[in-house]
């Protein structure tokens, strides 16, 4: 599996601007998901090694709807089709799927493209900005700020990364970063 341009370390130790960091992390965990899942081979991206069933294929597509629905669903406001598309019946109880006949290609490419739309959102927005009304949040209340949901998508990151790392693992993998 190829993996698109990401950077492999974490954000320069001098670096001070909170926005700047955040997005540094945030781009930091992308790479990490990705240089994680390319220690698998195409058998392994799509065979669950844990009791809850998600495979690998599956979490990346997972991130990519999470970026889509904090991002330009949450925080930009827009209407996006299917925010909960990542799920077997678009319903967000309901576990990850890739859909039948998905190439992993097409998964990482959709993942990238997610990323690329997510930079953009937030680019030149403060972290202080609330999220648009419309999209995901109804009223001006239940809006979060930019630096919010960086950190809430930190966090989703880094949960996530970590539990591919121990699939990884058990699939004969190596382990940490």
């Amino acid at each position: 599996m190829s993996i698109p341009p990401l950077p492999e370390g974490e954000p320069a130790p001098d670096l001070a601007d909170p926005h700047a960091l955040l997005e540094g992390y945030l781009d930091y965990y992308r790479g990490s998901l990705l240089r994680k899942a390319a220690a698998l081979d195409e058998d392994e991206l799509r065979r669950s090694r844990l009791p809850s069933g998600w495979t690998p294929l599956e979490l990346i597509r997972h991130l990519q709807y999470v970026e889509r629905r904090w991002l330009e669903w949450g925080f930009a406001g827009r209407q996006v089709p299917d925010p909960w598309g990542d799920r077997g019946t678009g319903k967000a109880e309901d576990r990850w799927e890739v859909p039948r006949g998905t190439s992993t290609r097409e998964v990482l490419d959709a993942f990238a493209a997610q990323c690329d739309r997510s930079r953009r959102v937030t680019a030149e927005a403060a972290l202080g900005q609330r999220a648009a009304v419309g999209g995901r949040f109804p009223t001006p209340e239940e809006a979060p700020s930019l630096a919010w949901i960086l950190f809430h998508l930190l966090q989703e990151y880094a949960r996530h990364v970590g539990q591919l790392d121990v699939a990884v693992e058990l699939a004969g993998g190596g382990t940490g970063e």
